[in-house]
């Protein structure tokens, strides 16, 4: 058997204990199951953010396909004190994708563990493995003729509900907050337990995916966005498929009508007449999508001009924000709110009104459409193509549902991106009482003199939304530190605290969030 070892050592662990850790993983898994060779660990160092590929290099992958040999994993693991980096998908695109954290971390790729090990279409509840992808569970839904509905993120077909809900990912239906509509996590602990939330600690109890709290502290969350154990099993709730679905879209002309529009659509969220999570997304989002920047409109370097924005507006027909929300339920609860929507709109005094009817099957709806009532699709990947050369970093501070705030921060990211010859390309999403701003970082990765741009463009919008109140809820695995340090440092003691408890060796995802003992902070 060979006993080849990637250049790339995982820090502070020698070749030849790397080398017997491999010779272990090889008699776990299976000799296909361990890759260390440079081109079997090509997808796993394809990164869009700006920092160089050696720096997210890993020293090797292992595929595991059942909760024993993940626990086997960790074991092997502890005795070489090597770091593991743990992907369900690995297509977590723009905030780290397959790569690990840090350099030399060895993966572990669940992608194999993709059961679907319940679906109750009574209770509308599920148990999947994590491997398990939204198209590969939407198939499932229509196979066997379940009338329930998905909610997943905007490129949603190769990702999955697992790992998109522990770093918090959210959707676009009345049950896109994924977290709160997770119920029951089995995780493998740094030591090699296996731990069940909620009720899942107890033998042949039946409502593991019902009711989330359990006895005594309820300790879900701390999982996600963490590193403090390996998902292998969860459960979350599924939406009845309504009767009716009336997606619909309402274009504004001006740059200057974002903080009337969230002030009209905020009430009508937390009254829940509109119940599902309101996108307005900007002009450039929405042509992105669907057309290049190069091709079609200016091959300049730096940010698209105003004039020309202007003239995307007009062939494209969009407007300056494109508001899309969804009503659901019986013919006559859809017909009760879609009056109410229309008069809160004639009160309002500017927007167009437009329905699947007027829209005719045309991109953008097309696909906001889908996302809304629980199709999967890929056409928002059409963002990257608009700059092209593969660089996106996702820039997503959170604020209270409020014009002003809106206001505030469109200017204020908008003058940064464009000072660093970048578009603003970002939309608005209103929760109950939240408000998302999430901005893509487009710029061509393979320019040096833009990825440098870029990286200094991140920084400065972190550290000048930072100044006015503002932090990201998630972020690349570049800038996780910088972002942990947002938070305080009372927050890190705790989150320290709890990695040294449970994982004193360190060994899960060292870095994640900014949790990593071989650091201060």
């Amino acid at each position: 058997m060979s006993q080849q070892t990637n250049a790339v050592l995982p820090q502070g662990v020698t070749a030849s204990d790397f080398a017997a850790a491999v010779n272990k993983f090889r008699a776990l898994l299976g000799e296909e199951n361990v890759l260390i060779k440079g081109d079997q660990l090509t997808p796993y160092t394809k990164i869009m953010m700006p920092r160089d590929v050696a720096e997210n290099t890993p020293s090797a992958a292992v595929t595991a396909t059942t909760v024993e040999q993940v626990q086997g994993v960790v074991k092997i693991c502890n005795e070489y004190k090597i770091p593991v980096w743990t992907i369900s998908t690995g297509n977590n695109f723009g905030y780290g994708s397959a790569a690990p954290g840090q350099r030399g971390q060895v993966i572990l790729d669940l992608k194999k563990m993709n059961k679907i090990i319940n679906i109750d279409p009574d209770l509308c509840t599920a148990l999947v493995e994590p491997g398990v992808t939204y198209q590969q569970l939407y198939d499932y839904l229509e196979e066997n003729n379940i009338p329930l509905m998905l909610s997943f993120s905007a490129p949603s077909a190769i990702a999955g509900p697992v790992g998109n809900t522990m770093d918090r990912g959210v959707g676009y239906t009345p049950y896109g907050e994924h977290f709160l509509m997770q119920c029951g996590m089995e995780m493998v602990m740094a030591n090699g337990d296996v731990y069940r939330t909620g009720m899942g600690g107890v033998e042949g109890d039946n409502a593991w995916q019902v009711f989330k709290w359990g006895y005594g502290p309820t300790l879900d969350g701390m999982f996600t966005q963490a590193n403090y154990g390996i998902c292998t099993k969860m459960g979350f709730w599924l939406m009845p498929k309504p009767p009716v679905s009336k997606p619909f879209e309402i274009r504004f002309e001006n740059d200057t009508d974002i903080a009337e529009i969230v002030e009209f659509i905020r009430p009508l969220r937390i009254a829940q007449v509109i119940p599902n999570a309101v996108v307005i997304a900007g002009l450039l989002w929405e042509a992105a999508t669907c057309n290049t920047r190069r091709a079609e409109y200016t091959s300049e370097p730096g940010a698209t001009p105003e004039h020309i924005l202007k003239q995307i507006q007009k062939d494209k027909k969009l407007g300056a924000w494109n508001l899309y929300a969804c009503l659901y339920g019986t013919q006559e609860q859809v017909e009760v709110n879609w009056n109410i929507v229309q008069g809160a709109l004639k009160q309002l005094g500017k927007g167009t009104l437009i329905t699947e009817k007027e829209a005719g099957g045309t991109e953008p709806f097309d696909y906001r459409a889908k996302l809304m009532t629980g199709v999967p699709n890929l056409q928002e990947f059409g963002l990257y193509n608009w700059r092209g050369g593969g660089g996106s970093m996702w820039f997503a501070p959170v604020s209270q549902a409020r014009g002003s705030e809106c206001d505030k921060q469109y200017a204020l990211a908008k003058d940064i991106l464009n000072k660093h010859g970048l578009d603003y390309v970002g939309e608005f999403i209103v929760g109950w009482r939240d408000m998302h701003h999430v901005i893509d970082v487009l710029y061509d990765r393979t320019n040096d003199e833009e990825r440098a741009r870029a990286e200094a463009c991140f920084n400065e919008l972190l550290d000048e939304f930072e100044k006015r109140g503002y932090a990201v809820y998630r972020v690349n695995t570049q800038f996780q530190d910088r972002v942990a340090q947002s938070y305080g440092t009372t927050k890190r003691r705790v989150e320290h605290a709890i990695k040294r408890a449970l994982d004193p060796n360190n060994i899960l995802a060292p870095g994640k969030s900014g949790i990593d003992l071989e650091n201060d902070f």
